[in-house]
């Protein structure tokens, strides 16, 4: 509880005296947990009576019991205190936190007991959160580089030199010469505002971290039904029978949910964890099987051969809302025979089946994968896989099945809905000249406008993506699918040390003609660029870097995205710190310098920010937002709908997500019906009321209660088959008991449904279609009227003949440890120009094809429960710096008795890019004997930055923006590798030797 060192006795409270609202709302929380027993739930209730009186008397938030907190109060007058709530800014969970705010000062925090995803839980991240609120650590004041030295330098300084660089870069070579990496701990406003920045400079050089953690994802399970995200919730997960958890280590990356996990176990559930590495989730797990890293569709086919041999797939499922999958089930039964299985992933027919039968024999069941399955060259056949797995089974659109996909950061799911990414305006609208003109209407400013910005045949043109900007910087020119070179970077919120190919990006960085890091924290960009150069020829003598300080998400207010789909609204805990100004406010300036503020700002209103500075009102902007993207459902969300959620958490049910009953009292909103957080898609506008969608494709309920069915995204017929539905096959109540189209207006006319419009919504939706139609009528008359999905109903694919592989292939990694596989499993040959950049496969697997004999050992990566992302926030927060102090390195006993190193030795670790730099020894770490990793694979965390080759990078931080832990960062070790579609990066099967250090 809210628990302040009390040095005097305190008189009971007066008759009468009613607890501050937070404390009623911990105790209603607590009334409402789940009823179990466990340690955590134990203590909650034993300390339920003594801590809520104490709240109610010593301990109100009004009067302070400590003797020289009220002797200070009462020379300083009644001190205001303020709750506010907020949602914690690291993993992608959504723990909703109560801030208590004293005199402006954030002085305590407590987990919200009532949030139906966090039930007043936090892990240590999130325990730790109110540091934030102080900063000491933090970059203070805009600086910049001068003679190898950061010296603080003004904002006006700063903005001006910036933004006349950038128009010296946009003359000479033009608007692709620069790119903006943007964040995923951006707020889904901040997001929007740095696409519609981006396109307006004249540029899709533009991406965030989901690149690098979920792109394969994305594109793999929308390709496979129509959206790219996580089918069904956290909550959900309650009510599965069976869980597989496969490149998931829930227990550490995210702690929190996995007390849903952990009732579904009380309840029945089977829990199966597949991993290289026995990991903390593994530990739960009912079964844990160990396969060889990147063999993910060697095993995930193997089950499904039990499947199919048995004859345990759902017949009727897939006769009614699957295509292909004959063609698959005819390719696993001929070519993953349990000793091809056994032989590319190294499990055995006994597992398999056991397996397979498990999940056969309790439906629904779920499957849960993270960056184990996603950061592979074949990631995006990985995640089909996986798809397949679960439409066999027919667990997808069911409560208690579909693909619970857990992304990293607080606001990565959002940042991939609305945010900047190189192929898409917001929404997963795409590029093509349609896509414009919508957003150009929306935007108030002409089409052509817009277009001039652009060079000329670029702006339908992807950009790059963060994954390969040092290419950009690097590659020969005449192979770059663009006029220029990179030549200028923005880092705007994203830590370098979380991309592969560490050594190439330092020589990137010092090539660069301008290097600007906007970020609450300097990262190790700012520490990496200041290092004298690898080479002396590769510092641009004319580079100049630069430091903002961006505020924190709580130092602002706006929305943000969980993986659920769920959104939530923060509200503004504290008023920036030291020099910090919002991003928005910081978007807004750049943009005035640059010559289109008055563009990117003008249907918002400007309110007071930092120095009572004008910066864009973050409910505009998500009102923008509300009015524009139709096609995921972020038009039935509005700040007010948000924001009574937000104070009205104990009204949603735990399982379920859906509010029984409620009354928001501050705006007389009715909440009954609605699920938390309104989960996107949202439909039509906010007057509509539709709920938000719990669970996707889910034909057991009405479209207006948040069911559906497949979205008809590939057309309506292939190789003379229909893609859509079944007869019969429809969400619940729907007029049209068949499949059917995309809603248009054409569609609408030929139902004889055009007349349920009103004549206003007739003429905003003539020559339009649900996505494009600024009214929300077509989307209004199919699903409130008649019941229908405006997306039309359509069955999934599971063959996906768009894609290099259209059923799954295995393909072993560029760089393996098994020759013998490379023959039976190449990889794809090399491409030309693939998002702007060549990109190689086949010519690198050939190049290394004996590289295991040098470098015998996998290397994997993965995420500890004290840090977080780069891990320069996190490792600069004290309270989490003295949990974990040192990198380190997994190793087995029987690979670390063949080296000759003990437990706690100091060891080098070698991977094939340090062969060209000799002077460079490796990553110095720490040696954890262990049997987690087998004989055959090492692990390490991917958090650290501030070490370089066993060098201390100290002397090049910012002064007083140093985090407190240092440690090597694993990928200036990590090789090169790309998804063949999105152009994730490979990082879990990199190869190495380890020696012990002198």
């Amino acid at each position: 509880m809210l628990l302040t060192r009390r040095s005097t006795p305190t008189a009971a409270p007066a008759a009468g005296a009613a607890p501050s609202s937070l404390v009623s709302s911990l105790a209603r929380g607590l009334q409402r947990a789940i009823p179990t027993l466990d340690r955590r739930s134990f203590l909650r209730r034993s300390g339920l009576g003594v801590g809520a009186g104490l709240a109610a008397s010593q301990l109100t938030l009004v009067k302070r019991a400590d003797a020289s907190e009220s002797a200070r109060t009462a020379l300083t007058g009644t001190g205001k205190v303020e709750v506010r709530r907020t949602v914690c800014g690291h993993c992608s969970v959504g723990c909703a936190v109560d801030a208590v705010v004293e005199n402006g000062v954030w002085v305590r925090q407590e987990p919200v007991f009532d949030s139906p995803i966090n039930m007043g839980a936090h892990c240590a991240k999130g325990a730790a959160l109110r540091e934030h609120g102080h900063g000491e650590y933090r970059l203070k004041y805009p600086m910049k580089l001068v003679d190898g030295k950061y010296q603080r330098i003004s904002w006006d300084q700063a903005l001006g030199e910036i933004s006349a660089r950038l128009l010296e870069l946009k003359k000479q070579s033009g608007p692709d010469s620069l790119f903006v990496v943007g964040s995923s701990k951006h707020n889904n406003e901040q997001a929007y505002l740095l696409r519609k920045w981006i396109s307006f400079w004249g540029s899709n050089n533009t991406d965030h971290q989901a690149r690098i953690c979920h792109s394969t994802t994305v594109a793999g399970v929308a390709n496979t039904w129509g959206y790219g995200a996580m089918t069904n919730s956290y909550n959900d997960m309650q009510n599965a029978r069976a869980a597989i958890y496969i490149g998931s280590n829930a227990a550490e990356a995210h702690p929190v949910l996995m007390l849903h996990m952990l009732h579904a176990k009380e309840r029945g559930c089977k829990m199966i964890v597949v991993d290289p590495r026995f990991t903390r989730t593994a530990a739960k797990a009912d079964e844990y099987v160990r396969i060889r890293s990147g063999s993910d569709i060697p095993f995930l086919f193997g089950v499904m051969h039990h499947i199919f041999k048995n004859g345990w797939e759902d017949k009727k499922y897939l006769e009614d809302r699957v295509w292909g999958m004959d063609k698959v089930r005819e390719e696993v039964l001929t070519k993953w025979t349990p000793d091809k299985v056994q032989e590319a992933c190294g499990v055995d027919e006994a597992t398999t089946y056991k397996v397979a039968k498990i999940l056969a024999e309790n439906r629904p069941g779920t499957i849960v994968w993270c960056m184990g399955q996603t950061q592979h060259t074949i990631g995006n056949a990985i995640v089909r896989a996986s798809c397949l797995l679960q439409l066999a089974l027919g667990n997808v659109g069911k409560s208690g099945g579909g693909t619970n996909i857990f992304r990293g950061h607080d606001n990565v799911q959002g940042a991939t809905d609305v945010g900047p990414n190189p192929d898409s305006l917001p929404g997963y609208y795409g590029l093509a000249e349609g896509a414009w003109k919508h957003f150009a209407k929306v935007w108030g400013v002409d089409f052509e406008w817009i277009k001039k910005q652009y060079a000329p045949g670029m702006m339908t043109k992807s950009g790059m993506t963060v994954s390969r900007w040092i290419d950009g910087v690097l590659e020969k020119n005449e192979l770059i699918d663009q006029d220029s070179n990179l030549r200028g970077l923005i880092f705007w919120g994203h830590a370098p040390n979380s991309q592969t190919r560490g050594l190439e990006m330092k020589k990137a960085m010092d090539r660069l003609d301008l290097l600007v890091v906007i970020d609450p924290f300097p990262s190790a960009t700012a520490a990496m660029a200041a290092m004298p150069p690898m080479s002396k020829d590769d510092l641009n003598p004319n580079r100049a870097v630069y430091l903002l300080p961006a505020c924190t998400q709580f130092e602002t207010s706006g929305s943000c995205t969980a993986s659920n789909r769920s959104v939530q609204w923060r509200e503004k805990v504290i008023e920036p710190l030291w020099e910090s100004r919002t991003d928005h406010m910081i978007m807004a300036q750049l943009a005035d310098k640059l010559g289109f503020g008055k563009e990117l700002v003008q249907n918002y209103k400007m309110v007071p920010g930092k120095g009572g500075m004008l910066e864009p009102e973050t409910e505009s902007i998500l009102r923008e937002i509300n009015r524009s993207v139709w096609t995921i459902g972020y038009t039935g969300h509005s700040p007010e709908r948000l924001k009574a959620h937000m104070r009205n958490m104990h009204v949603f049910d735990v399982r379920t997500l859906k509010a029984k009953g409620g009354i928001d009292k501050e705006s007389g909103y009715s909440l009954d019906g609605d699920y938390f957080g309104l989960p996107w898609p949202c439909f039509g506008t906010p007057e509509m009321k539709h709920p938000g969608s719990p669970n996707l494709y889910d034909t057991s309920k009405h479209v207006m209660d948040g069911g559906g069915n497949f979205r008809a995204n590939f057309g309506v017929e292939r190789d003379g088959q229909s893609l859509l539905a079944a007869d019969g096959s429809h969400s619940l109540g729907a007029d049209l008991t068949t499949g059917y189209p995309e809603f248009d207006h054409l569609l609408l006319k030929k139902l004889g449904w055009w007349d349920d419009l009103t004549e206003t919504e007739k003429a905003a939706a003539e020559g339009k279609n649900w996505k494009t139609d600024p009214s929300g009528g077509i989307i209004r008359v199919a699903m409130k009227v008649h019941g229908c999905h405006p997306f039309g109903n359509a069955r999934a694919r599971a063959v996906v003949w768009n894609f290099p592989d259209p059923i799954p292939q295995h393909r072993e990694p560029l760089f393996s440890t098994r020759p013998d596989l490379i023959d039976k499993y190449p990889t794809h040959d090399d491409k030309k120009a693939f998002w702007r950049l060549p990109t190689l496969y086949r010519s690198v697997q050939e190049k290394n094809r004996d590289v295991g004999k040098s470098f015998p050992l996998i290397m994997s990566s993965g995420r500890l429960v004290e840090y977080e992302g780069g891990g320069e926030e996190t490792r600069s927060n004290p309270w989490l710096a003295e949990l974990q102090q040192e990198m380190f390195v997994e190793i087995n006993p029987k690979a670390a008795n063949d080296r000759g190193i003990r437990n706690g030795d100091w060891v080098w670790v070698k991977t094939p890019p340090m062969a060209a730099l000799p002077d460079f020894k490796g990553l110095r770490v720490k040696a954890l004997v262990t049997e987690r990793v087998d004989a055959d694979t090492v692990w390490l965390p991917f958090h650290f930055s501030g070490r370089w080759g066993g060098i201390d990078m100290a002397p090049y931080y910012p002064e007083g923006a140093m985090p407190v832990v240092r440690g090597e960062a694993i990928n200036t070790a990590t090789t090169y590798g790309y998804d063949s579609v999105t152009m994730m990066q490979e990082t879990k099967t990199t190869v190495c030797q380890i020696e012990k250090a002198a």
